[in-house]
Parts: C-alpha cells; sequence; structure tokens
C-alpha cells in the first residue's frame, strides 16, 4: 500500500470514497459540491487530499485543510476527513494515513494536527486514541 497525493485519475474511486464517508454521516452533497472540493484538493494550497493506493485500487482517503490559528502563528493542520473503505479496515490504513498527515503537516512547517469525530464512532475512535490526545473541547455550530 503506498501513501500518496491524490492525482485527477483518481477521480471516480475519490467519488465513491467520499460518497461512503458522508453516508456513514448521513450526509449527502450536491455534484458541483465534489467538483469544487475535488479541484481545490488537486491544488494543494490551504488543502491538499491523500489517498491509501494498493496496487490501482484506493482503499482510503484523507483531506487537509492548513489553515491560520491565533495562538500558533505558524499556523495548524486540519484533518477535515478520513474514511477508509469497509473491507480495508483492521489492516492499518487509518493509521498510515494518519502518519502521513502528520509527515506532511511537519513538513509544511504546521505540526500541530487535529481532528474531530463523532461520539459514537467507536471503531474509529480505537485508532484516534492510539495516534492522537482526546481533548476536552466540545463543538458548536451556528444553527441553520
Amino acid at each position: 500500500m503506498d501513501i500518496r497525493p491524490l492525482a485527477q485519475a483518481d477521480r471516480s474511486q475519490w467519488d465513491a470514497l467520499w460518497r461512503g464517508y458522508l453516508e456513514f454521516y448521513e450526509t449527502t452533497l450536491p455534484t458541483e459540491t465534489y467538483d469544487a472540493t475535488f479541484a481545490a484538493l488537486l491544488l494543494e494550497k490551504d488543502m491538499c487530499g491523500l489517498v491509501a493506493d494498493d496496487g490501482g485500487r484506493l482503499l482510503g482517503l484523507a483531506h487537509i485543510v492548513f489553515h491560520a490559528h491565533c495562538w500558533r502563528p505558524e499556523g495548524v493542520t486540519y484533518l477535515q476527513d478520513l474514511f477508509t473503505m469497509p473491507d480495508a479496515r483492521g489492516r492499518g490504513v487509518g493509521r498510515a494515513l494518519i502518519e502521513a498527515v502528520y509527515a506532511l503537516a511537519d513538513a509544511r512547517g504546521r505540526p500541530s494536527v487535529y481532528w474531530t469525530t463523532q461520539h459514537f464512532n467507536t471503531d474509529a475512535r480505537q485508532l484516534y486514541d492510539r495516534v492522537g490526545q482526546l481533548t476536552p473541547f466540545i463543538k458548536y455550530v451556528r444553527p441553520t
């Protein structure tokens, strides 16, 4: 398995991966959002994508956002989306993607990495508890 940057040729498999991720969170998005997100990830400026490639089959994805932060002048790295194909879980794909995000954050001079998940995502949280540190923060959003 190779962890590498998302490429234009990955579009159809990326669509399937991201659709699986969004289905897990009971979310749907319009086609325009898929198009805009994929294009932004390929630019590799404020956002980028990594994929876990197993001989041409994509097993997982990570979407990364680099942004400014008032407490850290160098900025921070947000692991916005992480998803592994159900049949590839338990094979180290998620860990490999997170470690690649850590390496990318270090290379970009933004070593502070964070992510969120829902409290009921118990399978993923078993990995997160091994590779990250749980914080006491509670997330709020603007009401719609």
